[in-house]
């Protein structure tokens, strides 16, 4: 009896399981970066996401402030790209942790934004100074702090 009651329920949590992680990646596996031709960093980060298991589309643009503007990403919360996760924005170097965070929780944001260019961000050269301040950006255009790391 035990044994049938702990094989339905592992049934029951794997089927739950696979659900959530199939709505979580219709969001996330494919997603689009927006880029300057001639970033380098800008490759690095679009190489991070591949190893994070992303298919990734890059869209190189001569005017990256378009999309920037498209999303309404303040000019002191930007950055040299902008990735668009389904209905989200990533703006910057922002972390997996960050994006995994974004992507299951489904906070009711247009995206989050880590600004400037950090030194051992993801796709960044150098030592980590200081903990990585990652932004949302609220529907009304209000910023306050996503997550720090």
């Amino acid at each position: 009896m035990k044994r049938r009651f702990f094989l339905f329920f592992f049934l029951i949590f794997t089927i739950v399981l696979a659900s959530c992680s199939s709505q979580t990646s219709n969001i996330a596996e494919k997603v689009t970066v927006f880029k300057s031709a001639s970033c380098g960093c800008c490759g690095n980060y679009v190489s991070y996401l591949k190893s994070k298991g992303f298919s990734v589309s890059v869209v190189n643009v001569d005017d990256i402030s378009s999309i920037k503007r498209k999303h309404g990403i303040p000019l002191n919360m930007e950055s040299c790209h902008t990735v668009e996760f389904g209905d989200y924005f990533v703006e910057g170097h922002v972390p997996i942790e960050a994006v995994n965070k974004l992507i299951l929780e489904k906070p009711d944001i247009k995206g989050i934004m880590l600004p400037g260019m950090p030194s051992a961000s993801p796709g960044m050269p150098g030592s980590k100074m200081e903990p990585f301040e990652i932004y949302a950006l609220q529907m009304d255009g209000g910023v306050n702090l996503f997550m720090r790391m």
